[in-house]
C-alpha cells in the first residue's frame, strides 16, 4: 500500500497561486515519507482554482528529492496533445523521473465553452490526445502523414524525452459508465474519486475490468483511489469534521450527476475519519474488498483547525510506515 496526499492548506482566498505554502507542504510530505503528492486542476472558480498544476509541480520538484509528483485529473480535452507531451517530459526530466500523470476529460459545460471545445467531442478528443502523446513519447514522428505515403524525409520527434520509459505512468480519473469503460478499454488504471461509496467503487472496478482487453495483465495494474482522511484521537474533532464533510459533499454533488443516489449521511461509506486504529481498519477494508494499492488522501477537511489537520497528516504518515 502506497500513501499519497493532496495539498491540505490554501491561502485565505482559497487560491493555489500562493506558491510558497504549497511548496512547503510538498517538502513536509517528502520528509514524512509519503509516496506521492497530487495536484488537482480547476478553472474559473471563485475559490481554489488551479489552472496550471504542472507549473506548481515543477516548483515542488526543485525542493523535493523523493516524493512522486502527480496530477489528479490533467484535462487533455482543452490542450494540444503535443504540448502536453512536451511539458510532461520536461517535468519528468526536472524531477528525475518522478511524474505520475493523472488525466481526465472535464465535465462542466462552461469549461468547454470557455476553451471553444465541443463538449460532445470530449471522449474522442481525450482518446486521440492520449494516442498522440504516447506515440510522441515513443519516438514516433509527430508530423502526420497518410497511409501509403513515402516516409517522412525529415521527421519531427519529441525532444527531450521523459526519463521514465516508455513514458510516465498514466492514470485515468473516470466518472460514469462510459468513462470507466473507456479507461478499461485503453488498459489504463482508473483513479477513483474521493466521494463515491464502497459499493459504487466495487461496481466501478467490475465495469473497468470487464472493458479491459483480454490480453491485458489486469492484476498488474495499480488500483488507486482518493479518500478523505482525517485521523484524530478526539471524538469532538471527529464529530466536527464529519458534520462538515456532510455539508461539503452535498454541495459537491449538486453539479455532479454521477453522484446521484449517494447517501452522504453515511460518512464511513466514502471517508475515513476517526482514531488511528479506526482509520487503519478502514484502509484494510479497501485493500480486502477492491485490492487498493495506492491510497491518495484528501486531507483538507472542513471543521478541523490547521493544527488538527497537520497532526492528522503525521498520523497518516505513521500509518503508511506500518501497512
Amino acid at each position: 500500500m502506497h500513501f499519497g496526499i493532496a495539498p491540505w492548506a490554501l491561502d485565505e482566498s482559497g487560491s493555489t497561486a500562493a506558491l510558497e505554502p504549497l511548496v512547503a507542504q510538498a517538502e513536509l510530505a517528502d520528509r514524512l515519507g509519503f509516496h506521492s503528492l497530487w495536484m488537482p486542476e480547476s478553472h474559473f472558480q471563485a475559490r481554489g482554482s488551479n489552472p496550471a498544476p504542472l507549473l506548481l509541480l515543477a516548483a515542488m520538484a526543485a525542493r523535493t528529492g523523493r516524493i512522486r509528483l502527480a496530477t489528479t485529473s490533467y484535462l487533455l480535452t482543452i490542450r494540444h496533445p503535443l504540448l502536453v507531451a512536451e511539458e510532461v517530459a520536461v517535468l519528468d526530466r526536472l524531477s528525475g523521473g518522478r511524474v505520475i500523470l493523472g488525466v481526465g476529460r472535464g465535465f462542466r459545460a462552461a469549461l468547454f465553452e470557455a476553451f471553444d471545445v465541443p463538449r460532445a467531442s470530449k471522449r474522442d478528443r481525450f482518446e486521440a490526445a492520449l494516442e498522440t502523446m504516447v506515440q510522441a513519447w515513443n519516438g514516433r514522428s509527430i508530423r502526420p502523414h497518410s497511409a501509403g505515403e513515402e516516409p517522412d524525409p525529415d521527421p519531427l520527434r519529441l525532444s527531450p524525452e521523459p526519463v521514465q520509459q516508455p513514458h510516465p505512468p498514466i492514470w485515468v480519473a473516470a466518472f460514469g459508465p462510459k468513462a470507466l469503460a473507456q479507461a478499461g478499454r485503453l488498459g489504463l488504471p482508473y483513479l477513483a474519486s474521493p466521494i463515491e461509496p464502497m459499493s459504487r467503487l466495487i461496481e466501478n472496478y467490475a465495469r473497468h475490468r470487464e472493458a479491459a482487453p483480454d490480453a491485458l495483465p489486469y492484476e498488474a495494474l495499480p488500483v488507486p483511489i482518493m479518500r478523505t482522511i482525517f485521523i484524530t484521537r478526539s471524538d469532538a474533532s471527529a464529530a466536527r469534521v464529519r458534520e462538515g464533510l456532510r455539508g461539503q459533499a452535498r454541495a459537491m454533488a449538486s453539479d455532479r450527476g454521477f453522484l446521484r443516489g449517494v447517501d452522504f449521511e453515511e460518512i464511513d461509506d466514502w471517508a475515513l475519519v476517526g482514531s488511528p486504529a479506526q482509520v487503519a481498519d478502514g484502509v484494510e477494508a479497501y485493500r480486502e474488498k477492491i485490492g487498493v494499492t495506492h491510497m491518495v488522501a484528501r486531507a483538507q477537511v472542513p471543521g478541523a483547525t490547521p493544527e488538527e489537520v497537520e497532526a492528522s497528516i503525521h498520523h497518516l504518515a505513521e500509518l503508511g510506515e506500518r501497512v
